[in-house]
C-alpha cells in the first residue's frame, strides 16, 4: 500500500500547493458547503468519484485535499476539507485523464 501512496504524492503536493494559492481566491459562499452535499452533486451532477487524496498541513489545522472524477464525463474536481467538515471546491475542469499506473488505493471508500 505504501507504494500505491507514493505514487500519488507528487500529484498530491501539486494539489496542496495549488490548493493553498487558491483557496483564499476561491472559498466563497458559492464553492463552499457541508462535505456531504458537495460530494453528493459530484456523485449525482458529474458522476465523479474519489480518484486521490491526502492531508494538508495548515496553520488552523489539516485539511484533506480530494481529486473527484469521472472517466465518464471527463470533469474533475478538486475539493479542500477543512475540520469542521466545511469543504470548497478550489478547482474544477474537464478532459480529466488518468495515467496508465494510477491504480485506485485500496481500502479507501469514496
Amino acid at each position: 500500500m505504501r507504494k500505491e501512496l507514493a505514487m500519488f504524492k507528487p500529484l498530491l503536493s501539486a494539489l496542496a500547493g495549488f490548493g493553498l494559492i487558491l483557496s483564499a481566491g476561491t472559498a466563497t459562499a458559492q464553492s463552499c458547503a457541508a462535505r456531504d452535499a458537495i460530494v453528493d452533486r459530484l456523485q449525482q451532477k458529474y458522476s465523479e468519484r474519489l480518484a486521490a487524496g491526502g492531508l494538508q498541513p495548515l496553520s488552523g489545522g489539516a485539511s484533506v485535499i480530494e481529486l473527484w472524477a469521472s472517466a465518464e464525463t471527463g470533469t474533475f474536481t478538486v475539493l479542500l476539507t477543512r475540520a469542521s467538515g466545511i469543504s470548497c471546491i478550489v478547482a474544477a475542469g474537464t478532459d480529466y485523464f488518468r495515467t496508465p499506473d494510477a491504480d485506485p488505493v485500496p481500502d479507501i471508500p469514496s
